[in-house]
């Protein structure tokens, strides 16, 4: 098969890496690519939430299986539009992908599907918001109803966190994300995520990760889009996931279907789990980032043939092969990301850290000019390492940190305490 995968982030470069080890990939392309995707695949340029543009390059290079990463193509139709020219597509159709692009539609679709997840209020204007606020009280989690790109998401200790968050999303920080609020109870508890392949029909559960989206250690700070994750989950038992696969994903995807926008691809549902009970946090209709880095780590080649099954609807026929491992994986950013951060520094070391089955540096945001990799995004490296134990993945990953050279960088020294404390 000739492969196309759209994005140019660590996610992209983990599925690109997953994809090239399968026999059945003969050709990939990226588009538009990293500096680390570019050593292993070719890379295009063309703007990827253009449809048009989309299937014309597919078609002129032959594609069979086209690979949407990022959720940005996926709101905008571009898997719409390449189902219409009749190629193959692994992600949801726009009407599906609004189970990521609005929280009030998810929250929507969960109340009809009796989907256990936090109270909320929707709001199109600013006092209506912190009327809610003031009758129902603080802690309260304060969302862009749009794509924020991961950062749209104001925890509010106080009310005047709350009030603040409110005018910030209303104001435009977010831009058009947030021009209108969803304000959600706050959930107790230990979060983690599960990954699902849906094929319309189908549900096929293929891994669980715990992210840790504060930039400090010991989960202080401001959110971001990820400063770390490992896989499993120890706290998405088996019994856990069987929960939220019946109490949640499955009663969503009936929903989606019978109102006439089946999904298909990839959802990532975020979960909050308090006393062995799953609550929905919110649906990503893409894999998460830096989550499917670890996925990606251990499942290696299948993920091409589980991706593919998904796409063509052959579900019900594919089955996950775990190895009892475990993967880990760290982000190096730049100094000041999630805020305003310096472009164009210089990342040395690289060539000489192990690439392997168990140890690989995914890129983010970087670029190659005149033989130097350059950092140019807030998360630049994803630092990923297996092992029998997640202690043993963890000891491989940040001796390849450590073995970077960039002084203008940054990571967290303590992804996965959870599970190891």
């Amino acid at each position: 098969m000739n492969i196309l995968i759209l994005g140019s982030g660590g996610r992209e470069h983990a599925l690109a890496w997953a994809v090239m080890q399968n026999p059945k990939c003969d050709k990939l392309i990226v588009a538009p690519g990293n500096a680390g995707i570019a050593q292993i695949a070719d890379c295009a340029a063309f703007d990827i939430e253009d449809g048009g543009a989309v299937v014309a390059f597919a078609e002129e290079n032959a594609i069979d299986f086209v690979i949407v990463g990022p959720e940005a193509p996926l709101a905008a139709g571009v898997a719409d539009r390449l189902r219409e020219a009749g190629l193959l597509v692994f992600g949801p159709s726009e009407a599906a992908a609004r189970l990521e692009a609005s929280k009030s539609f998810t929250k929507e679709i969960c109340d009809a599907a009796s989907a256990p997840t936090a109270g909320y209020g929707h709001f199109t204007d600013a006092e209506a918001a912190k009327a809610h606020v003031r009758a129902n009280g603080v802690p309260t989690v304060v969302k862009a109803d749009g794509l924020a790109a991961g950062k749209g998401v104001i925890i509010a200790m106080t009310e005047d966190e709350a009030m603040a968050a409110i005018d910030d999303m209303f104001g435009g920080v977010f831009g058009g994300a947030g021009a209108e609020v969803v304000i959600e109870e706050f959930m107790e508890g230990e979060e983690a995520s599960l990954f699902v392949l849906v094929d319309g029909e189908d549900v096929l559960a293929i891994g669980s990760a715990q992210d840790h989206k504060r930039v400090g250690e010991g989960d202080t700070g401001l959110n971001t889009g990820g400063m770390g994750a490992y896989s499993p989950a120890p706290v998405l038992s088996a019994e856990v996931e069987a929960k939220a696969m019946d109490e949640i994903v499955k009663p969503t995807m009936r929903v989606m279907a019978e109102r006439g926008m089946p999904y298909q691809g990839v959802l990532y549902a975020g979960l909050m789990i308090k006393d062995g009970q799953p609550r929905l946090v919110e649906y990503n209709v893409r894999f998460g980032d830096p989550e499917c880095q670890v996925l990606m780590m251990r499942l290696g080649a299948q993920a091409l043939d589980l991706m593919h099954a998904a796409a063509e609807g052959r579900l019900a026929e594919a089955q996950v092969n775990w190895a009892d491992d475990h993967a880990i994986t760290v982000v190096m950013a730049a100094e000041g990301y999630p805020g305003s951060y310096e472009k164009f520094s210089e990342i040395k070391g690289l060539d000489a850290l192990p690439e392997d089955s168990s140890n690989m540096v995914f890129h983010a945001g970087t670029k190659t000019q005149d033989g130097k990799v350059l950092a140019v995004g807030g998360r630049v490296l994803n630092v990923t390492a297996r092992g029998e134990t997640l202690q043993e993945a963890r000891d491989r990953a940040y001796a390849m940190v450590d073995g970077v050279d960039w002084p203008q960088g940054f990571f967290r020294r303590d992804i996965g305490w959870r599970a190891l404390k």
